[in-house]
């Protein structure tokens, strides 16, 4: 076995993360030829295979799994030691893909990722609001948000931040419309909702707790579309109070009796969840979250 190069672990990582060239070399910005030729070079200097190269991509062999832990320590300490080199002002760089649901996204953390985006031009943050099409466990992912923890896989979990919806309805509806004294009144509503046989999480399917048998006339896989019609005077609607807030318009009904609980969780792979570039955009996200549970809990709507 000849002397390998220390910089091919990157390379290593990263395949290994990802189990796909083009993902690897985006995150390492440069391209699918180098990154083959890297993990290619490092094979040849340690004289063993790696990975498995098939259809879906590359799959680490028993050797590569057990060098991952040995090559995430040589991460660390070359992080550690070019930070201390910089007099701890070392500038981010790279790629985090942030996979979030679209309310919690559009609604609170898209006007202020850019100013996290401001204090590290080199890190580049990528949010996707479709949740159906990346998947934390194939690694399509860096970081998720979602509305339940898992049950399985390596991963770090933490709570983010319980929530609240309730059902709304624009003064224009609700003037038009029986009144709503009671629960099985609302049977007699028009409401809108998710599209039923496209809801991709237990979370997010708000009509059978309400009331069972309830089902939406108007129906969209986009909470920003929902919110529209609710405002628009179609029907009712299930809302997070942290959205539903900002328009005056929109009226809860009976809001002390009939609301929803959820909470948001922030799950991420063990294995990079210290890297700086990870550690950087979850402590920022649970910074911007900081005394914002009244407004996430609607607890004026409980008062």
């Amino acid at each position: 076995m000849r002397q390998f190069t220390w910089d091919d672990l990157q390379y290593f990582l990263a395949v290994a993360r990802t189990g796909q060239l083009t993902t690897a070399a985006r995150r390492l910005r440069t391209n699918h030829v180098t990154v083959s030729r890297r993990i290619d070079r490092l094979e040849e200097a340690l004289s063993a295979r790696l990975f498995e190269r098939n259809p879906r991509g590359y799959i680490l062999t028993a050797l590569g799994e057990k060098l991952i832990e040995s090559a995430e320590i040589v991460e660390r300490e070359a992080d550690r030691f070019q930070n201390e080199a910089s007099g701890g002002t070392i500038s981010l760089s790279g790629v985090v893909r942030l996979s979030i649901l679209e309310g919690f996204a559009n609604f609170f953390l898209a006007d202020r990722l850019p100013l996290m985006a401001q204090s590290y031009p080199s890190l580049s943050i990528e949010m996707v609001t479709i949740q159906q099409i990346v998947s934390l466990s194939r690694r399509e992912a860096d970081l998720s948000i979602t509305l339940h923890a898992t049950r399985t896989g390596p991963y770090h979990q933490e709570k983010l931040m319980p929530y609240r919806l309730f059902i709304y309805g624009s003064k224009d509806y609700l003037s038009r419309h029986p009144e709503i004294r009671q629960q099985s009144d609302l049977s007699s509503h028009q409401f809108i909702g998710y599209i039923e046989d496209m809801i991709f999480t237990p979370g997010l399917d708000y009509m059978r707790e309400i009331l069972p048998g309830l089902r939406a006339l108007y129906q969209s896989s986009s909470i920003f579309a929902q919110l529209s019609a609710t405002r628009s005077g179609f029907g009712l609607c299930i809302l997070p109070y942290y959205i539903a807030c900002n328009y005056p318009e929109l009226v809860p009904v009976m809001p002390k009796q009939l609301h929803l609980n959820r909470d948001y969780w922030l799950i991420c792979h063990e294995d990079i969840v210290s890297t700086p570039r990870i550690r950087v955009l979850s402590n920022f996200i649970k910074s911007e979250l900081e005394n914002q549970t009244e407004i996430f809990a609607g607890q004026s709507l409980l008062a």
